[in-house]
This record gives structure tokens, C-alpha cells and sequence, in this order.
């Protein structure tokens, strides 16, 4: 996988390039190492990549050496995954748009990256109220001592909370940046984040050296919720960016849990109109809470899961075996299904029907498929 390691670093330098495109490419080419050497005309079928693209693919493509690119990346940024690693986080590859390249320091344990240890998101405002600081640090606490790691963003207010309340139990920790890994955001939390070093991980999906930017909070926003099987909402006002957490968590299927407040306080409302729209509420008893967190399927242990290696499809007939064939390991929109199985919309849909009834696939939002 060296060598598909090396073109995810490439094709991840030219702009406009993501990782639903990067996907596309994968399914249209095999291999991304084959989507680097197609022609343009090839480059230009795949949906999403027009002739503009395909120009500045060309052009980019002839300045970068993936190979060379790979060891000069790796004496500034030794330690990153690509989905062609085997210790890519497995939950990261079922949502749609996971990171194309993905930095770390600290601890790795390979039982999260297989998806087996129990991951819990904290998220809420960077101003919560006392009510809020003691129910984070109460539910961290309990969390940790129940062999639940914590996965929240290492923001001031409610993530600062959640760490703490972990580590102060012993608990294992994951922050996921919006700066590079070497980038302490907000400074005051430099110790935390040498301590979450110590006992965790810290993730960003940006290279080191990169400096705070709001564009790129949200979009961590998507890891913190992709990385977890159930997100807690703590305190969130109706424009927190914790509310997108929950909204991404609930499209990637995972648990959405609310801290419920006063109907007139302002940094509870977000989490009130949550609520409206049916998320759980945080129990009031520990034990509950944690039963409930307890009662979520668990996933088996694998061995490696990758982007590339769809598992064989079980004995069918042939349309259903074509259409099966055609979902990889990763979630897959339903025009990549009819183009990979080279069959009609309406023989598609039908198929993926019959595939949902028989159990060996499930549809999530967007019109997006997963094998089971």
C-alpha cells in the first residue's frame, strides 16, 4: 500500500480535488496510482471533473513525483494515515467525504482505529454556564471510568471540559484540530494539549504549521462526529458550531444525545431545538446513560479495512451480485452504483432493494450505500 499511500498525498495537493472526487476516481480507476496516469479524456468521464479540472489535474500532475512527495512530506510530517493505511480509523471510511490525509501525535491504539473501542464526541459552546462546565465534567468523568474514550476538539468552553474531566479520571482522550497537530488553539491550552498527548491523540486533517482559520472548524467537525458512535451535545446555542457535529452525526447514522436546559437560556437552545427534532436526552442517572451507550451495536474486529478491497459478493444472481459488487467498502452514492455496475437507474434501484431486504446493504441519507 506504499505505493497508493504516495497518490493520496498527491492527489490531495491540487486544489479542488476532495475526497468525493478522490472516491470517484478510486471507483472509475482501481487504484488512485491508475487515476494518476489516466488521460484526460478518461479524467473527464468521471462525474464531477470538468474540463477546468482536468486542465489543472494536467498541469499539477506534471510538477508532482508522488514518490519524492511522500519522503519530503513525511521528514516534516512523519506521522499521518491515508484511507490506504491499515490503521486509518474505520469509522472515518463509512462516512462520505473522510479526510484525505490524517496527521497525528500522541498514543495510537489500534483497537479505535479498527472501530472496537467505544468512542464517545462531547461538543457545546466555547461560553457554557456553570451548569454546563458541572454536567460536562460529570459525563467525562463517568465516561473514562467506564473505558469510554472521548473524542471532542480541544476548543475553549465545553471541549476544554470534556478533556479534563477525562483525563482527571485517568480516562483516554482525542482531540481533533482545526490547526495542524502542531498548532496549540487556543494557546491557554497548551498544557492540556501536552497532557491529551500523553494520555490520547490529537487528529487534524491539516498539515503542521497550519494556523487557525474559521473555515476549517466546521470541517473538523465532520471527524469529531464520523470518529464516534454516539456524539453528546452539552450546551449550544442556535448558531453553535456543536449543532453541526450533531447534524453531521445524525446523517453518518450515529447517536445524538442532548444535555437538556432551561427553555430561557440562550446557550441552551440549540440543544432544545435538537431535542424538537428527536434527539435523546442525557439521562440524569449515570448508570442509564451509560446503558444506553452500552446497548450500541458493536463492530466486529477486522483486519484491515480499505478503501480498495471490496469484499467478495456472497452467491446471488447475477444483477444483485453486479449491483453488490459495485458498493466498495465505503459508503457509495447511488449514480457511482449505476455507473459501476453498468446497469439501468431502474434495474439499480430495484436490486438495491432486494439487497436491503436480504440484509447485505443499508441506505443512509443522501442516496448514499453501504454493505453491511
Amino acid at each position: 500500500m506504499l505505493e497508493e499511500r504516495a497518490y493520496w498525498l498527491a492527489w490531495s495537493k491540487i486544489e479542488r480535488i476532495g475526497p468525493i472526487l478522490l472516491r470517484r476516481l478510486q471507483q472509475r480507476f482501481g487504484t488512485l496510482a491508475m487515476a494518476w496516469a489516466a488521460s484526460g479524456n478518461d479524467l473527464a468521464s468521471v462525474e464531477g471533473i470538468g474540463r477546468r479540472l482536468v486542465e489543472t489535474v494536467v498541469q499539477e500532475r506534471s510538477r508532482i513525483h508522488p514518490e519524492q512527495l511522500l519522503e519530503q512530506h513525511t521528514a516534516k510530517n512523519p506521522h499521518f494515515w491515508t484511507p490506504a493505511d491499515a490503521d486509518y480509523p474505520r469509522l472515518l471510511l463509512e462516512i462520505p467525504n473522510p479526510p484525505c490525509v490524517l496527521y497525528y501525535r500522541g498514543q495510537v491504539q489500534p483497537q479505535e482505529s479498527q472501530g472496537i473501542a467505544p468512542m464517545v464526541g462531547i461538543v457545546g459552546t466555547r461560553e457554557p454556564t456553570d451548569y454546563g462546565k458541572h454536567w460536562t465534567r460529570k459525563i467525562s468523568t463517568a465516561l473514562a471510568r467506564h473505558g469510554f474514550t472521548v473524542v471532542s476538539g480541544m476548543a475553549a468552553g465545553i471541549d476544554t471540559e470534556a478533556h479534563r474531566g477525562c483525563l482527571e479520571a485517568g480516562g483516554r482522550t482525542l482531540a481533533v484540530l482545526g490547526t495542524g497537530v502542531d498548532v496549540v488553539y487556543p494557546p491557554r491550552n497548551q498544557t492540556l494539549y501536552e497532557q491529551i498527548q500523553q494520555q490520547g491523540l490529537v487528529l487534524s486533517e491539516y498539515p503542521a504549521g497550519t494556523k487557525p482559520d474559521r473555515a476549517h472548524f466546521p470541517q473538523r467537525n465532520r471527524i469529531v462526529a464520523g470518529l464516534c458512535r454516539a456524539i453528546l451535545v452539552m450546551e449550544a446555542p442556535t448558531k453553535s458550531g456543536a449543532l453541526i457535529t450533531a447534524h453531521q452525526a445524525n446523517d453518518y447514522c450515529r447517536d445524538v444525545y442532548v444535555l437538556p436546559g432551561r427553555l430561557d437560556d440562550e446557550q441552551s437552545q440549540g440543544c432544545l431545538g435538537l431535542i424538537n427534532k428527536g434527539a435523546q436526552i442525557i439521562p440524569r442517572e449515570e448508570g442509564q446513560l451509560m446503558e444506553m451507550l452500552g446497548a450500541i451495536p458493536k463492530l466486529d474486529p477486522v483486519e484491515q479495512l480499505s478503501l480498495f478491497s471490496p469484499s467478495p459478493a456472497p452467491d446471488l444472481p447475477s444483477e444483485l451480485a453486479q449491483v453488490l459488487q459495485a458498493i466498495a467498502t465505503q459508503p457509495t452514492p447511488f449514480d457511482i452504483i449505476v455507473q459501476e455496475a453498468g446497469l439501468t437507474t431502474g434495474v439499480v434501484s430495484g436490486a438495491l432493494l432486494q439487497l436491503e431486504l436480504e440484509g447485505l446493504v443499508i441506505q443512509l441519507p443522501g442516496m448514499i450505500y453501504r454493505r453491511c
